[in-house]
């Protein structure tokens, strides 16, 4: 693994990870640099090699989306040919408008990311270590999956042309100018197809992980924030503990100069947590409505495919069943962790609660004012939406599943 690691570490020397703005932001996102460096997607390199390459790879994604959509068009399809070229042409097509929302927006992406080394963000603690090393855990455990079904699915996709029935068959439905009904000419169209179609589906899975590493990095500093709400006391303690001759009381101006200090701090981080928090709600609601309407559109058709190939085709079959898995725990993850950022939004009101301000700490000038504040402030949580219309949720990954269930039983009937 440690060979192999390597290799992938040659492979990628992206420049975002020379720019990254420290340790935590390298832990976050060194996996969605790599990978977006790899895909030729990386912002961050400019150089003329990689331009090169990056532009290449483009213009044969491109070209390939538009093969695609030129055999759906100009092709007499069954039912069941229709529904394969839905499959793949819903999912790229989605892919490039939310490419499209992430160029358009790259430099509110890198202060998100960036926004990880705030200074006023206290992570010196082994409690707060051990909660930014659990959320990168997270992190990678749910990134290895999404790539590990993403690429079992392009496994079985490569490999079923090649063992079923029709001659000079091709992965995906694609309209190809010129024929290719010979061995040495269906060898060439195979291996650039195959290349295009890995490179464009290497798009779906960076635009995922990226918005995993960004709605991720906002939970660990909510999750952080938090914990710095409720332990104050003991910060302020520790900070002083140096002089024997100040005691952590109300009373004591030395003490209460610290403590309010570090609240003070606090509370301007976590409106630097909800800005951030607004400003990623507001460039993701238009493209998560589109990744809604495409997930119940896929769900629904990759789901009859499934149905329709289950008793006479087993790599068919598998195929299917790889990429129905790959794009309903896609939505599941933006779902959950949307889910998540809203709790932990509203965790920051509890957390304050229980600072312990009602020990001696509520005479301070000003004090219950700057709570009451935050607490009201935390009351109203962070919710993502899809176009103003849908919260995205755990129960609205669940209403759409069930809608597109009943679509698919509608069109199996009709079949």
């Amino acid at each position: 693994m440690n060979f192999l690691g390597n290799i992938w570490r040659k492979l990628t020397p992206t420049k975002a990870l020379v720019l990254s703005s420290g340790d935590l932001e390298t832990m976050f996102f060194e996996p969605v640099y790599r990978t977006a460096y790899f895909s030729g997607l990386s912002s961050c390199d400019r150089d003329l090699p990689y331009l090169l390459y990056s532009s290449t790879i483009k213009l044969m994604s491109i070209l390939f989306v538009s093969g695609e959509v030129w055999f759906a068009c100009s092709e007499n399809l069954s039912l069941d040919e229709i529904a394969a070229s839905i499959n793949v042409i819903v999912i790229h097509f989605l892919t490039m408008l939310r490419l499209k929302n992430m160029m358009d927006h790259k430099d509110i992406y890198k202060k998100l990311a960036t926004s990880m080394e705030s200074t006023k963000m206290d992570t010196s603690t082994p409690k707060r270590k051990q909660l930014v090393e659990f959320w990168a855990r997270r992190h990678k455990i749910y990134l290895k999956l999404l790539l590990a079904l993403g690429h079992c699915a392009l496994a079985a996709w490569h490999i079923y042309p090649l063992i079923d029935e029709l001659d000079y068959n091709l992965m995906v439905g694609v309209r190809i100018p010129y024929k290719y009904d010979t061995p040495l000419k269906y060898t060439i169209t195979y291996i650039v197809v195959a290349i295009a179609f890995v490179f464009t589906s290497l798009f779906v899975m960076v635009t995922d992980l990226i918005m995993q590493a960004h709605l991720l990095s906002l939970i660990c500093q909510f999750t952080i924030l938090a914990d710095c709400f409720e332990n104050i006391l003991v910060d302020c303690r520790n900070e002083i503990n140096g002089d024997s001759r100040v005691l952590p009381t109300a009373t004591n101006n030395c003490f209460v100069k610290v403590y309010l200090r570090r609240l003070n701090y606090l509370v301007h981080q976590h409106k630097f947590v909800l800005d951030h928090s607004m400003e990623l709600r507001s460039i993701l609601s238009t493209p998560m409505l589109w990744q809604l309407a495409a997930s119940g559109i896929l769900i629904c058709f990759v789901g009859y495919q499934l149905a329709t190939t289950l008793a006479e085709n087993l790599a068919k079959c598998l195929m299917s069943l790889f990429y129905l898995s790959y794009n309903m725990f896609a939505l599941y993850i933006i779902c959950r962790w949307c889910e998540e950022i809203t709790i932990q939004s509203q965790n920051i009101g509890s957390a304050i609660y229980r600072s312990g301000w009602e020990a001696g700490m509520a005479v301070i000038p000003g004090l219950r004012s700057t709570i009451l504040f935050v607490i009201l402030r935390a009351n109203k949580p962070i919710i993502f939406s899809a176009g103003g219309m849908y919260n995205l949720s755990l129960t609205s990954y669940t209403s759409l599943v069930k809608a597109s269930y009943s679509a698919l039983t509608f069109l199996l009937r009709f079949r």
